[in-house]
């Protein structure tokens, strides 16, 4: 029997009729003679209420502690999806993250899977059962809790499609794929038919909320198809607009928006002292510079808070620690080989961008938030155009 897994995002399953509109498509899904397993996300702002509900008892929570209240979330939702697949009179059982076999390393709140032992997922599905995961979080070769950070239901799904041999990975949201650039603020945004891994990758690891970077990556490891969906559409009318993330595909051109981050700039001299405070904060680095200054752009996106963190980047010899900036970036195979294309794109960038720089996926500029809007638009303007 050919498996499916379908990952549904907090906004498919915020409230109990979602839950139940998903539940119909499921076990439509099953009744199409498919082994199904679901990873569900928490329900709505979830994670977010939990965090606030830390954050007013202590400013600065144990990540270990973090991990065992968020990862309550995804338990309520697959336990509600199981119950609603019930009353569609589809047999289905709910596991958590460490019942279904996801081991993960030690990190919290930010953890890493290192190896899929899905044996209870397979032994359910032989019996005819759809099987429900929480999504985001695992458990440590240690027998701890984690999670997987922000977007890391992608994670658990694509690595649940390699390790089941799955036919492929569907990811549903409340978006009907992946566009050209953010539809909420470029109007003329494009809807992606397709998209390479690496592009892909290198748009998420830029800030594009629609997949995870890791989940990409696992894709593109195991030559998994990822296949971006809009729930409504599917669950409501069978069909609608997808965009498939594959080898194969076409080479595409997006502009992606990343506030979430922090300018950190020091003497030379304070690197070592920088790059340590960072990780034992659990503070990605983005991108660095090395020169006669040290210059970090940190990645904020799975930072519980930044607030501490930024004191002591400060004690530790920072001159300039920024959050109120975000990063633009146009991401493309060879974005800048055509000299031309690549002078008129920086003849967009405010004269108040603190940095632009250059790769072989990626133009990006690091500027002020309020200037961000104005060079999307005109990056989307005139990358798009000349893709």
């Amino acid at each position: 029997m050919a498996i499916v897994v379908q990952k549904y995002g907090g906004s498919s399953v915020a409230d109990t009729d979602k839950i139940l509109q998903v539940a119909r498509h499921v076990a439509a899904t099953r009744r199409a003679g498919l082994g199904v397993v679901v990873v569900v996300s928490a329900m709505g702002k979830t994670t977010e209420n939990l965090l606030s509900l830390a954050r007013s008892l202590a400013p600065e929570p144990p990540r270990r502690e973090l991990d065992m209240l968020v990862s309550t979330g995804e338990r309520v939702t697959m336990a509600l999806l199981s119950m609603a697949l019930s009353t569609c009179g589809c047999d289905a059982v709910s596991f958590t993250g460490s019942q279904s076999g996801i081991i993960t390393n030690d990190r919290h709140f930010d953890a890493q899977i290192i190896e899929v032992r899905p044996h209870r997922i397979e032994d359910e599905l032989a019996r005819g059962r759809v099987v429900i995961v929480a999504g985001y979080q695992g458990m440590s070769y240690r027998r701890e809790i984690t999670t997987l950070g922000r977007g890391g239901s992608d994670t658990t799904a694509v690595a649940l499609t390699a390790a089941l041999g799955a036919e492929r990975c569907e990811i549903y949201s409340d978006v009907d794929g992946i566009y050209s650039a953010d539809p909420r603020s470029v109007d003329d945004a494009q809807h992606l038919e397709a998209i390479d891994y690496e592009t892909m990758q290198e748009m998420a690891e830029s800030g594009a909320k629609v997949l995870n970077a890791r989940a990409v990556d696992w894709a593109r490891r195991h030559k998994i198809v990822i296949v971006a969906r809009k729930t409504a559409d599917f669950a409501e009318h069978g069909t609608g607009r997808e965009t498939r993330v594959e080898h194969a595909a076409a080479e595409a051109t997006a502009i992606v928006v990343d506030a979430k981050v922090a300018w950190v700039k020091a003497e030379h001299s304070a690197r070592s002292r920088l790059l340590s405070v960072a990780d034992a904060a659990g503070i990605p680095v983005r991108d660095a510079w090395f020169d006669r200054h040290t210059t970090l752009l940190l990645s904020l996106t799975s930072v519980p808070d930044f607030s501490e963190a930024a004191r002591l980047l400060a004690e530790a010899g920072a001159t300039e620690v920024l959050r109120d900036v975000t990063a633009v970036s146009a991401v493309a195979v060879g974005v800048g080989r055509n000299a031309a294309d690549l002078a008129r794109g920086l003849e967009c960038v405010p004269t108040s961008a603190l940095a632009t720089w250059l790769s072989p996926l990626r133009l990006c500029a690091v500027l002020p938030s309020a200037d961000a809007p104005r060079l999307e638009r005109a990056w989307h303007a005139l990358f798009s155009s000349t893709a």
